[in-house]
């Protein structure tokens, strides 16, 4: 049984919310129109704001295959859309030298080479296919780790859903898949792709929205001490830092201090955790010490203000 779309931004943020996503409206709208309008939709932003698991939610709250492409430098067709098993033509030619067959075998054998049963068939060209459950979710993930020779290849891909294979001829989705798309913005992707999608850009949550994550996902963590992790994570992203936290940082810190029994922040062990919060040593030695307590003492001040109104 297909599950089907959500009919208004409203449904889209209650499907989003059912799979534990915390997510503002304007997002969901983007989700929304991408959905109804049958268009990919691009994801933008820092590291670890929740582009990727937008794709993963949206799988398991409609009931649709996941299929992930994970971008990376030098990804050709090869290994995202298609490439035919070779070992097993190979052996095909041979057992039909050996039983030397006459040229109307030859010229069967040349016919069957090129069909599907020798087709290897990577994600991009899966997400192609009808599914029972209706049209998979595709996740082009970290699309500016490619480069631009694969973003040209995707066009025809994100235009029409089609695939064109030389030896096999055109194959076509009889219903578009769910496309998601995400970038870190390490580099920009071109224009020409970027027209083919819905666009929005991710950007780190407000310290309230935050707060409803933290409940959310680590709901472990008491709130007081949920509260002065995210006051303290919303610090550090207005420092000059490497780079500063996303909120998959801000869950894993949270977590973590739970696991170690801690109710509040206190210096010693913002110190002693700092690498499960910052992943450049150059980031953790201007934090550690007098720092971290100058912006603990901050973020407790600001809370004790904001609980006493």
């Amino acid at each position: 049984m297909t599950i089907p779309l959500p009919a208004s931004v409203d449904d889209t943020l209650a499907l989003l919310t059912r799979g534990d996503y915390v997510a503002d409206r304007s997002l969901a709208t983007a989700l929304y129109l991408a959905l109804k309008l049958k268009r990919p939709l691009f994801l933008e932003g820092e590291a670890g704001v929740g582009k990727t698991e937008i794709a993963k939610v949206l799988s398991a709250t409609l009931g649709r295959r996941l299929l992930r492409l994970q971008c990376y430098e030098g990804l050709d067709a090869s290994s995202a859309v298609y490439e035919w098993n070779y070992a097993r033509q190979m052996m095909e030619i041979r057992l039909a030298e050996a039983t030397a067959g006459g040229a109307s075998d030859r010229d069967a054998l040349a016919a069957d080479l090129f069909s599907e049963r020798f087709l290897v068939k990577r994600p991009l060209l899966q997400a192609l296919e009808p599914d029972p459950a209706g049209p998979p979710v595709l996740l082009i993930d970290e699309l500016d780790r490619t480069d631009e020779p694969f973003e040209a290849y995707l066009l025809e891909i994100l235009s029409d859903f089609q695939v064109s294979i030389p030896e096999y001829g055109t194959i076509r989705a009889p219903e578009p898949p769910i496309v998601i798309l995400t970038s870190n913005r390490t580099r920009e992707i071109h224009d020409a792709l970027k027209r083919r999608c819905f666009y929005h850009w991710v950007d780190y949550p407000s310290a309230a929205r935050e707060r409803e994550i933290v409940a959310v996902k680590a709901p472990r963590a008491d709130a007081r001490l949920a509260a002065q992790v995210v006051g303290f994570v919303q610090s550090l992203r207005g420092l000059d830092l490497y780079k500063a936290p996303g909120v998959a940082e801000t869950l894993d810190w949270a977590q973590a201090l739970v696991e170690l029994n801690q109710l509040e922040l206190e210096p010693s062990v913002i110190n002693d955790t700092l690498g499960t919060l910052l992943k450049y040593q150059d980031d953790i030695a201007r934090i550690q010490g007098s720092e971290a307590a100058r912006i603990l003492s901050q973020v407790k001040t600001e809370l004790a203000a904001t609980t006493a109104r």
